[in-house]
């Protein structure tokens, strides 16, 4: 690996531990050459980051990750190199955003059903946007009132589907979510598809539906990846022509196993999604 590219991770924005300057300077310490910030359904924090991306002498790709409904299975789509300033996208981000409120009052109403009790008004402390409240806030709260060790442990038992304060919820299409990434002229990307609890066939209809709408990358190399799942997804990018995506989807040093710049490089065979980004980070020797 020549290029140390992180192309997802999270800020304060949405459901992560440190700011976007904060963010930048720690991937910054860490040898990071190209860093995405992709927030949740948000891109309020890219500006912020570019600013101290320049001050710290790495290149910043604009990104954001978005939520999509896929058979009934919440999958992410991150888009990359996109202009955050796009009306399309921004009004489809809107709409992702809209049903969050809803979905955090049920949440509580489901947890206080079984003796948990004022966790919304817990997990907005732990919420710096409060237009992006989410499980991972809930799951902060209850970790600091001490009936669980670790947020790990809190989606196990709370917040994992089939669980006491799990609320299904539909977000954004698929073809929506990839259509609006290109209309900022973003390359779309599956993040972290080993996380989805989708069976063969349907991961194998995901795909195809993911490159009938466009979609062009896949994350072979993830924080949520084991290696196993590495030469899984280094497969399905050979065999579908995918370009590939190296990330730590970084939320913080207490709660993420792979560090800023920290996960292991995508095997050599792949074409990094990075070779594509020329537009999006000039500054950049983006060769693979």
């Amino acid at each position: 690996m020549l290029l140390n590219a992180d192309l997802h991770c999270h800020s304060t924005v949405s459901d992560g531990w440190l700011t976007p300057a904060e963010v930048v300077r720690r991937a910054a310490a860490n040898g990071v050459e190209l860093l995405a910030l992709t927030d949740h359904d948000e891109v309020g924090g890219i500006d912020e980051a570019e600013t101290t991306a320049r001050e710290c002498g790495i290149t910043l790709v604009p990104g954001v990750e978005i939520s999509v409904t896929f058979r009934d299975e919440t999958i992410h789509v991150v888009g990359l190199g996109i202009d955050h300033r796009n009306v399309l996208l921004l009004e489809g981000l809107v709409q992702v955003r809209s049903g969050r409120e809803l979905r955090a009052q049920a949440m509580s109403d489901a947890l206080d059903a079984v003796g948990l009790h004022g966790v919304l008004e817990g997990a907005r402390r732990f919420a710096r946007n409060p237009a992006l409240v989410g499980r991972a806030h809930f799951a902060r709260h209850i970790v600091a009132t001490g009936l669980m060790p670790d947020v790990a442990t809190v989606f196990r038992y709370y917040l994992a589907r089939g669980k006491p304060g799990f609320v299904p919820h539909v977000w954004a299409r698929l073809e929506d979510a990839v259509g609006w990434i290109r209309a900022a002229g973003g390359i779309a990307v599956i993040a972290h598809p080993g996380r989805y609890r989708l069976s063969a066939s349907d991961m194998e209809a995901l795909f195809d539906s993911f490159a009938a709408c466009g979609g062009e990358a896949l994350e072979v190399v993830s924080g949520a990846h084991a290696e196993s799942d590495v030469q899984r997804f280094a497969s399905v990018a050979r065999r579908r022509g995918l370009l590939a995506s190296r990330a730590s989807d970084f939320h913080g040093s207490s709660e993420s196993p792979v560090d800023l710049g920290r996960c292991d490089p995508l095997p050599p065979d792949l074409v990094p999604v990075w070779s594509r980004l020329r537009a999006a980070a000039p500054a950049a020797d983006l060769h693979p």
